[in-house]
């Protein structure tokens, strides 16, 4: 504005100008206008309107076409209304929201309509006229932020319902309910799936009034495709199983339990379907994304809890299992402690030298006992942390069962058992470790003795069958609950009807041999028909190829025998004075020359001034531990010759590690059979023996 001259204010709009700026102001704000003559109903729909009921900007207009786009659930509503704006006597503003069904091309659109009727002097309504706006986008956000609400609604729901339960059955049918119910649905049923991906199992549903789905089955039920897809990950949707089903598909199986829709979702975790969840209806049904949508939520949470709820039963499970171990323990330890006591008790007061013999037999018969249970344990921790080492070599099979039967043979007989043995004509060679395989079979026999009414049969076999040597053990003894033949290999597990034949046990016999035989890459399992009925324990194991003359296995008959020809100075050091004066004497019984001491610094004393050729010495020691004893008779002393021979009850790879570091010539577990140690000293005191020899002996 140039300076001095005077502002001169706009000249004021023009009708024109003010028209066109509305037209302006509505297009911005997407607005579309209305207008009826109502006398001739004559409609008026811009494009923009015209858009909203699914007509070209082209096409004529008319009210019939304003009528019958109109949504059926909505319509009698808006003409209501409409009809009222235009009534002389109520005069009320036109406002209502609906939905149209676009009459050229079918999709559905949400409207928001304003307007008011024109009335002449004589009150006769004239005119109709307003706004309309499509809302759909608004409608749509309305609708999803609506559904996902009711979606987390429903998850919360079952989250507190299902919070406090502990049984997984419990779990599966509260949410099987509440999503049930949360549907309108006919049938909810969860599914477990088995590891082999085909068979799953319904424990219990959501059936109002019809009948229960809970049972077994296989996916083939659902026909191939579906299958497929449900182990994908892909779900099941069928709107109308008669004419989106054949017979082969799945359709027979549903229209046999009277179901004519059905969203089945499947669950697929670590590549491998898991669970399902199956929603029925009686009645053809078309599913929404929305209600697809909370079924995967509902059987991605419920299998979550579900996993949750059945590890801690298994925590409860295994905690009360250990305390009934403890329990058991305690007993089986105490058992053979007492006869021992009282044996001894009788020993100092017997004044008959013929019967101590017998007294020392129940020491014995008793101690042997306690060992056994002790070597379970131990082969039980070794197992579970895998610290076990097999030694292998190729072994024909039948040594190893007439190995087994001899060692079972003192409980066999004592029952009175008849035993029976079949075994294969020709050689049926396996990979394994002599040991632990007649370990296996062993505990078997005992288990079949333990378990079988005096007088009973039992029976030995084995056989090649394809590319597997199988053996069984058969008896005709109190016989397995098909709900327990699971479970009879974990760990601690003492089946209830068995009490009155039990024996005592700790209830790891069968999880051992389940372990050694997995070691071994074979599998084993049980059959039985029910209580009373006998058992079958089968074992597969690899048969091995014959590149090699297969090794066989001798009897503890014959063993090699203790030598007699060479003797010499044994050191025994072991704090245990008891321990230590038993052992002295046991050596010393031999033949040999022994001195004891009971702490390391007494061992040092008397190897400097003695020279003995072997050194049986406990790790365990107070002020110096055997460790430090070894190291100090090598340096120290310069004790290179000598043989120093752990005996020890630390028997751990990482224990017999450290021994081997510290100088030891072999590394014994307590308690080790009287026999086998004296073979060890006489090997130890051989000359020119090895430390291979002497571990061996």
């Amino acid at each position: 504005m140039s300076p001095g001259k005077p502002h001169n204010p706009p000249a004021e709009m023009s009708l024109h100008d003010k028209e066109e700026q509305l037209r302006l102001a509505i297009e911005a704000a997407e607005v579309g206008l209305w207008d009826v003559d109502v006398p001739t109903g004559t409609l008026f729909w811009p494009a923009r309107v015209k858009a909203m009921f699914g007509i070209s900007p082209a096409a004529h207009a008319t009210l019939d076409d304003f009528v019958s786009c109109l949504h059926p659930e909505d319509s009698p509503a808006v003409l209501r209304a409409f009809t009222a704006a235009q009534d002389p006597a109520l005069r009320t503003v036109y406002d209502v929201e609906y939905r149209t069904v676009g009459k050229e091309d079918g999709v559905v659109r949400w409207v928001a309509a304003k307007g008011r009727g024109i009335f002449d002097p004589s009150g006769r309504c004239i005119r109709a006229i307003g706004t309309a706006i499509d809302i759909t986008v608004r409608k749509q956000a309305e609708a999803l932020q609506a559904s996902s609400q009711k979606r987390l609604d429903l998850l919360n729901r079952i989250e507190q319902v299902t919070r406090p339960m502990v049984d997984a059955a419990d779990v599966m049918e509260a949410t099987a309910r509440l999503l049930g119910e949360h549907l309108g649905a006919t049938r909810c049923a969860y599914a477990d799936v088995d590891p082999d991906n085909d068979r799953f199992t319904i424990r219990n549903d959501w059936s109002p009034g019809v009948p229960s789905s809970a049972g077994v089955y296989s996916l083939d039920l659902f026909g191939t495709q579906a299958a497929s897809n449900l182990r994908s990950g892909r779900h099941l949707v069928t709107h109308d199983v008669d004419r989106e089903l054949g017979d082969d598909n799945g359709g027979r199986m549903f229209n046999a339990i009277g179901i004519k829709a059905i969203v089945c979702a499947g669950l697929v975790k670590h590549g491998r379907l898991v669970a399902m969840m199956a929603v029925h209806s009686s009645i053809p049904r078309e599913w929404s994304d929305d209600e697809v949508q909370v079924i995967d939520d509902v059987v991605e949470r419920c299998w979550a809890h579900i996993e949750r709820v059945r590890d801690a039963a298994m925590l409860r499970e295994q905690d009360r299992r250990k305390d009934e171990f403890l329990v058991t323990l305690a007993h089986e330890l105490r058992n053979p402690i007492a006869p021992m006591l009282y044996a001894v008790a009788l020993m100092k007061r017997e004044r008959d030298p013929s019967r101590i013999g017998q007294r020392v037999e129940v020491i014995e018969r008793q101690a042997g006992h306690m060992v056994r249970l002790v070597d379970d344990l131990l082969d039980v921790s070794r197992i579970t942390r895998g610290i076990i080492e097999l030694k292998r070599e190729t072994l024909d099979i039948a040594p190893l069962l007439a190995q087994a039967l001899e060692t079972a043979a003192p409980l066999l007989e004592g029952a009175h058992h008849r035993v029976s043995m079949q075994l294969p004509g020709t050689p049926a060679p396996v990979h394994g470790d002599a040991a632990r395989l007649v370990q296996i079979v062993t505990n078997l026999l005992n288990n079949a003795a333990k378990y079988t009414p005096d007088g009973g049969d039992i029976g030995v076999s084995a056989r090649v069958e394809n590319s597997l040597v199988v053996v069984e053990v058969s008896d005709t003894g109190l016989g397995i609950p098909p709900e327990d033949q699971l479970r009879l290999f974990d760990l601690f597990t003492q089946l209830p009807h068995t009490g009155a034949k039990a024996h005592g046990g700790l209830g790891i016999g069968l999880s051992i041999v389940k372990r050694l035989v997995e070691l071994h890459g074979g599998m084993v399992g049980v059959r039985s028909a029910g209580l009373n009925a006998g058992s079958t324990f089968r074992i597969e194991l690899p048969l091995a190829a014959l590149v090699a003359p297969v090794a066989r296995v001798a009897s503890q008959a014959a063993t090699k025998a203790i030598s007699a020809v060479h003797r010499g100075r044994i050191l025994v050091v072991e704090d245990n004075l008891d321990g230590l004066r038993t052992l002295v004497e046991l050596v010393e019984a031999n033949g040999h020359a022994v001195i004891g001491v009971a702490n390391g610094q007494e061992a040092l004393r008397v190897a400097g001034e003695w020279n003995p050729d072997l050194v049986l010495l406990d790790l365990g020691l107070p002020l110096m531990d055997g460790y430090e004893v070894a190291t100090r008779l090598r340096r120290d002393l310069g004790l290179v010759k000598t043989r120093i021979v752990a005996l020890t009850g630390w028997g751990a790879e990482q224990d017999k590690a450290r021994t081997r570091a510290a100088g030891f010539d072999a590394h014994l577990t307590k308690p080790i059979a009287p026999e086998r140690l004296l073979r060890v000293i006489a090997e130890s005191v051989r000359p020119g023996a090895e430390p291979a020899d002497i571990a061996a002996a």
